[in-house]
């Protein structure tokens, strides 16, 4: 089943919309879970249960381009499709990585081909899964939800992002091998950190956006300023 958030402050245009998404479900077969909300206050809290984002972008307060703009700074991979009312508005939608956009009223015929590609990129993300051999057997993450990796001995520590852990037996050098090497980086001989996951960074120092922090060691700090900056780069800029 795919999570999808849905930000619209109108509810004729949401209901619209949450009825597109219901017939897409059946049509195509694909289990869709919709949470509709009026409005992106609690965006940073909702878009970590979601696998895909319709957002209007005329909002009161927070606008769908300023959540977006926001979201970005700590999930890099859900994809975006916002809803507009005047095509021109989505032009920067380049900016924070959209997926693709909508024009109001929308047509079903529309909604489904934005959706089939939506459906292309969270079938991707998905598959984005890390098979971890744990005491208690087997235990598969999403990437996207490991905060960091941390060294115990033999043992590695993988911290998620729901606050749970779980350990397998191997080294950092290894386990590297598996993850993406533009999302991850070693901040020191013992951890690894999603960059995702970054809230600050110094040269000397990371800390995440569940407050965890870490020393840069001093022999790595040229070569994670460089990765974190380029990550961020790609991101229209580190917070």
């Amino acid at each position: 089943m795919y999570q999808v958030l849905l930000l619209e402050d109108s509810p004729a245009a949401a209901q619209s919309l949450l009825a597109h998404v219901r017939r897409y479900s059946r049509e195509h077969d694909v289990e869709l879970a919709v949470t509709w909300r009026d409005s992106a206050r609690s965006l940073a809290e909702l878009s970590e249960k979601a696998d895909l984002i319709l957002m209007d972008i005329e909002m009161p307060g927070l606008d769908g381009m300023e959540a977006a703009t926001l979201m970005r700074t700590f999930d890099a991979t859900t994809p975006i499709i916002f809803v507009t009312n005047l095509a021109q508005f989505a032009v920067r939608g380049y900016e924070v990585d959209a997926l693709d956009f909508m024009v109001k009223p929308v047509s079903y015929g529309a909604f489904c081909m934005r959706m089939d590609k939506a459906l292309r990129v969270m079938e991707r993300n998905a598959s984005r899964s890390l098979v971890l051999k744990t005491q208690g057997g087997i235990t598969v993450v999403r990437v996207s939800e490991i905060a960091y990796i941390d060294s115990h001995g033999h043992d590695l520590q993988f911290h998620l992002t729901n606050g749970q852990t779980a350990v397998e037996r191997g080294t950092l050098a290894s386990v590297e091998e598996r993850l993406p090497a533009m999302q991850f980086v070693r901040v020191s001989r013992g951890t690894i950190v999603n960059m995702a996951q970054i809230k600050r960074f110094r040269s000397s120092e990371v800390v995440l956006l569940d407050g965890t922090t870490f020393a840069v060691g001093r022999t790595m700090r040229t070569s994670v300023v460089e990765k974190v900056n380029a990550f961020f780069g790609t991101l229209g800029g580190a917070r």
